[in-house]
């Protein structure tokens, strides 16, 4: 169980998405499946987000049934049974009756007697939440409950007449962060804050990518962190320009800038930074040109990180600072407004000033509702993450300024009158880098 979110939260998300399902309906939630590495290893489980979300409730083969009304207890949970001889092998499990107890729900049953009893919980529903093509397993029992439901309807058996995703209505309540979780990914953030500034230590030392990698994996770790949020990404010299490169294995070379994106998961919950400094704790004039460019445009895109404004506002406030920037060292030519017409800067910044954050890295929510941006509202998570990258084989620019990529990225939180910085922790202005790579 969470040991910063209480039970009583669990139970009013599960409340409040009752609110919003139809009354004679039943949201069927899954949890996450154990998935082999590879012959009999599997994977670390990992709970599905939209489960965990509504129960706290970490284990496999478990799911949870929504049933607005019903008399004996509108949350029920199916999960696996205690076994004292498969618990010696793998370890504890709660059980239905603990389960009861320990997560706030009204009801629960043996896992192995859903094929039973959940159907009867169907029947007589006339609407189905369930996030059908999410797992291809699970969704064929779903439909052959309902097509026992069907076999009996001359029996006086009434099937489900509609099925409807769950994800609109759950996925808006996950994009609004409460006190708590805003603790958690605040929490997640310091120590993901603790592993960047280990990184810049180490990096002095020279080594290779990986050697960066175990220090973040090991702070992680030491602050009761299980897992990153992602592969982390450890990109010196020219491997900074590959957004998603997660190889981590080469040398780490005098005079290169080392990119890293790397944030911890804590209690499910994601923490996501990226920063970038010089292998040997000096920036050069050209790195020092670049960087004080993306700096400009973080900044400039979280002063427009506040309600009322909408989601693209910081990318938008990012952008003409980064245009601006890239014009005046002479990598593009032009007015900026021009520039950014065209879409002249792309060769240097292809991608989105953020995204937002939460249980997921790239969590859930829409970014725009109708034709319109969605309007940034207290509670809402996300990232800010402009950056440059000049290509190692950009021959239309200067041969000072290619291989150098950068990226500066904070997770925030929007407050009442503006945002709070959750991941402040780590330096990112040039002195204060060079600062601390000189301790």
């Amino acid at each position: 169980m969470s040991s910063i979110i209480p039970v009583k939260e669990f139970a009013e998300r599960r409340r409040k998405l009752m609110e919003r399902m139809a009354p004679d309906s039943i949201a069927i939630i899954p949890a996450a499946p154990e998935r082999v590495r590879n012959r009999d290893v599997l994977h670390p489980f990992r709970q599905d987000s939209d489960f965990q979300y509504l129960t706290g409730f970490g284990e496999p083969e478990a799911v949870l049934a929504l049933i607005p009304g019903r008399e004996h207890g509108e949350s029920v949970l199916f999960c696996k049974e205690r076994h004292p001889e498969k618990e010696l092998w793998d370890g504890f499990l709660v059980g239905p009756e603990r389960a009861i107890e320990d997560y706030g729900l009204d009801d629960a049953f043996p896992v192995a007697d859903i094929d039973d009893i959940l159907p009867g919980m169907i029947e007589g529903r006339s609407r189905v939440y369930y996030p059908l093509g999410k797992d291809q397993g699970f969704d064929v029992r779903v439909m052959d409950w309902v097509k026992t439901i069907r076999s009996k309807v001359k029996s006086g058996a009434h099937p489900p007449g509609e099925f409807v995703s769950l994800e609109h209505l759950l996925h808006d309540l996950r994009l609004y962060k409460s006190a708590n979780e805003i603790k958690v990914m605040a929490r997640a953030g310091e120590i993901s804050a603790e592993a960047h500034r280990r990184a810049m230590k180490r990096a002095r030392k020279g080594g290779y990518e990986y050697n960066l990698e175990a220090e973040l994996i090991h702070t992680f770790m030491d602050h009761g962190a299980r897992s990153t949020a992602y592969p982390s990404i450890v990109g010196s010299g020219a491997n900074g320009c590959i957004l998603h490169y997660i190889e981590n294995t080469a040398p780490l070379k005098d005079g290169d800038l080392v990119l890293i994106d790397a944030g911890c998961e804590l209690e499910c919950y994601a923490s996501d930074i990226t920063r970038t400094f010089p292998v040997n704790g000096t920036f050069s004039p050209e790195q020092r040109a670049l960087y004080e460019v993306v700096l400009a445009a973080q900044y400039a895109a979280i002063e427009a990180v506040r309600p009322g404004n909408h989601w693209n506002q910081p990318h938008e406030a990012a952008l003409e600072v980064l245009t601006s920037g890239l014009i005046e060292l002479g990598l593009l030519s032009g007015t900026v407004e021009e520039a950014i017409a065209s879409e002249a800067f792309r060769p240097f910044f292809m991608h989105r000033t953020g995204h937002w954050l939460g249980m997921d890295v790239h969590d859930v929510g829409d970014y725009r509702v109708g034709d319109a941006w969605r309007q940034l509202e207290p509670g809402m998570a996300l990232t800010v993450e402009p950056g440059l990258y000049v290509a190692p084989d950009n021959t239309d620019v200067d041969e000072k300024w290619r291989g150098i990529g950068i990226r500066i990225e904070d997770d925030v939180v929007v407050t009442k009158d503006g945002c709070r910085i959750l991941t402040g922790d780590v330096p990112k202005t040039i002195e204060e880098i060079e600062a601390l790579m000189a301790e």
